[in-house]
């Protein structure tokens, strides 16, 4: 199919912005959204009709497939302003590339680049008063792509819907966190979908997370699905740690997501002179840690809150707190990578894509 943007793509812009109705200092995450969003259908074996309009509410019929068998895949992305009123991205081309190996391991067909990319790009300079200045300051970016043919047989839907839709947000600070291992239930399993951002792959997780909230844990730390030996993901992030002066995390697999945030903080981690190992971190050794002192951090990391450094962990009914260290790799690397975002320190790795100027 042909991927012209110029001459394919189409913008219906807003007649009253419902900007000025926003309270900025009272946002909460991810309940309002901005003024335009894009759609575009998948039809007859192509991709067609790639749309910018007014955000508003799409109207489908029960038989949707994406609400019987769960074919939807998501992205999460950010777009920060900087103090001259640049808007930049955080290694965008990761997203794309991810959100297609998602819909690929949940047999929805791939979405073309150069719509992806033109389609952010449009979205974000249309809605760009809704991007504050200010560290801390960012619009969340979600992407996804639902099933949308009207049958309740069991296959791979013929029609799909690709959409975008942005949402102002402040940091998404909730302090440090307390943690359970997880000792029953699991995240994914070999040869699932669990390197894939698949919307089911939450919906899985929120019952066990509840179950440590009502013990008076904020996030479950997952292990593996055959022996819960191995730790895996925290909560909805990648998790790290940080053993005497060494930076650990689980490999990648087809459990595991490929965080971009994840890659960064190695990225950086090596960059700034950090010892770093990618492998298997079994339970035992990080209780043994814990108890002989050697355990100095735990953290998440992932798009919408970065890094979040964990005070204490719980396994088999006993709590292990982690006291906290004046030489933060948790501090020292969320800083380092929201200065990259915000263009306030230089960019060494070739990251940062300027909205409206940069093209993939």
């Amino acid at each position: 199919m042909s991927t012209d943007i110029t001459t394919q793509f189409s913008v219906e812009e807003i007649k009253e912005s419902k900007i000025n109705q926003v309270d900025f200092e009272t946002l909460v995450f991810g309940q309002v959204f901005t003024d335009h969003m894009f759609e575009c259908d998948y039809i007859d074996g192509e991709w067609q009709t790639p749309t910018i309009k007014p955000y508003q509410p799409i109207l489908v019929e029960p038989s949707l497939k994406v609400f019987h068998y769960g074919q939807a895949v998501f992205e999460g992305m950010k777009a920060y302003k900087d103090n001259a009123g640049e808007v930049w991205m955080f290694r965008p081309d990761q997203n794309q590339v991810r959100i297609n190996k998602s819909a690929k391991r949940l047999a929805i067909p791939e979405f073309p680049k150069e719509w992806f990319f033109e389609a952010l790009d449009r979205l974000l300079v249309l809605d760009d008063a809704w991007i504050k200045k200010g560290k801390g300051n960012v619009v969340y970016i979600r992407p996804f792509v639902i099933a949308t043919e009207n049958a309740i047989m069991a296959a791979p839907s013929t029609q799909y819907k690709f959409m975008i839709i942005l949402s102002p947000v402040k940091s998404y600070f909730r302090g440090d966190v307390s943690v359970v291992f997880a000792e029953h239930y699991s995240r994914s399993a070999d040869g699932g979908v669990g390197a894939a951002k698949a919307a089911g792959n939450y919906a899985g997780q929120f019952y066990p997370t509840n179950l440590a909230k009502e013990k008076g844990y904020e996030q479950v730390i997952w292990t593996d699905s055959n022996e819960h030996k191995y730790l895996e993901e925290a909560g909805t992030m990648n998790a790290f740690f940080r053993i005497n002066d060494t930076l650990l995390t689980a490999p990648t697999s087809d459990r595991i997501l490929d965080g971009v945030t994840r890659k960064s903080v190695l990225d950086i981690a090596k960059h700034l002179g950090m010892q770093v190992e990618v492998r298997k971190i079994t339970v035992s050794e990080v209780v043994e840690a814990a108890k002989d002192g050697s355990l100095k951090e735990i953290f998440g990391a992932g798009t919408a809150v970065v890094i979040s450094p964990v005070k204490s962990f719980s396994y088999q009914g006993i709590d292990y707190p982690i006291e906290k260290q004046k030489n933060s790799y948790a501090i020292k690397l969320k800083e380092y990578i929201t200065d990259i975002q915000y263009n306030k320190i230089d960019d060494p790795f070739g990251w940062r894509y300027k909205v409206g100027v940069d093209k993939y």
